[in-house]
């Protein structure tokens, strides 16, 4: 993590990106529009931080949960290919439905993902057998990227924390904010930052969904009981802002909507990147916002227990995406090979 005066975690990033964007704007009218879909959804309930369904596999009793969130979201990034390519398929299942599909195929054959030493050895061959796809099916993107990961994330683990990730949260204090900031510090390839207008911003997707996948596994007990969970924002990824734009919340200037309906593969850290990942950070923040209005004026319609912020809502705009795909097709997603997203 940058400890320069003009660096800027995500919260603040995405504020200063949003007021400075010019391939991106926000749509207050929309975002007010979109709080009363978003707040009518939670209060029938039909939304979940377990929406992941990490549920399934997890057990929040285990004493190597952690270290398996962990593995997952050292690999959670880049499942597109290319429009020549096949998807990347396990058991019929794609993008990071295939990863988990592929974690429970791996524990089930006693294969050790859990394990530091493992972890800081992995070869080529072996990460290729655990992700193997379905016989119809192409392969994962960034294979080669996906081993230097593992091997950082196991030596790391080994040098400084007793060969566990619950050594790292156990000494965070129950702090989300703290366990953020110690994983891209002693994580390399966690740090998700660029450069943007003299400033040095950050977004830290994986790193911030490891954390909240930790809080919500252990159901905010355990080593999930973070004080400040509120810190962590939205994951800026290439599927949510789909949903953003699909309700007007944000719009892409005409440049960029036709670069991204044409295919372009963006260059990881331009400004078009950068501005998308950061205006769908804002967008969420004003969105936080205008519920707590709408919770405010309408007292009577006992809003004051509904659970709600930047995790909840993510996870409500990236499960309508997987549920609605068919009618968001036609809305392009900004595609960039990267390892953070």
């Amino acid at each position: 993590m940058n400890s320069e005066c003009n660096f800027l975690m995500p919260r603040e990033s995405g504020k200063f990106i949003a007021e400075s964007a010019t391939h991106v704007i926000l749509k207050n009218a929309e975002i007010k529009k979109f709080a009363g879909i978003i707040l009518e959804n939670f209060k029938c309930q039909e939304s979940s931080v377990n929406s992941c369904e990490h549920s399934n596999f997890l057990d929040k009793n285990d004493p190597k949960v952690a270290d398996l969130i962990l593995f997952i979201d050292t690999l959670n990034f880049c499942f597109w290919n290319d429009a020549n390519n096949l998807k990347w398929k396990v058991n019929g299942e794609t993008g990071y439905f295939a990863l988990c599909a592929a974690i429970k195929r791996a524990l089930k054959a006693g294969i050790p993902i859990t394990d530091a030493i493992f972890l800081s050895k992995i070869t080529h061959d072996e990460l290729q057998k655990i992700l193997q796809g379905d016989q119809d099916s192409g392969e994962i993107p960034l294979l080669h990227e996906r081993v230097q990961n593992l091997n950082e994330v196991g030596q790391v683990l080994i040098k400084k924390y007793n060969g566990t990730f619950v050594e790292c949260i156990k000494s965070c204090n129950n702090s989300a904010e703290k366990l953020l900031k110690l994983i891209v510090h002693n994580f390399k390839c966690f740090r998700d930052e660029a450069n943007y207008k003299n400033y040095q911003v950050s977004f830290y997707k994986r790193a911030q969904i490891l954390v909240a996948d930790i809080w919500s596994c252990c159901q905010g007990e355990g080593l999930g009981a973070f004080n400040d969970i509120d810190y962590i924002t939205m994951f800026p990824d290439y599927r949510v802002p789909q949903v953003l734009i699909y309700f007007g919340v944000m719009q892409y200037n005409n440049e960029l909507l036709n670069k991204l309906q044409s295919g372009v593969t963006l260059e990881q850290r331009s400004v078009e990147e950068i501005e998308i990942r950061g205006c769908s950070i804002a967008a969420v923040e004003r969105i936080i916002d205008e519920i707590k209005i709408l919770k405010r004026e309408n007292p009577t319609l006992y809003l004051d227990k509904l659970q709600y912020n930047s995790i909840y809502i993510d996870y409500f705009l990236w499960e309508y995406r997987r549920k609605h795909a068919e009618k968001l097709k036609d809305i392009p997603y900004h595609k960039v090979r990267t390892i953070f997203y």
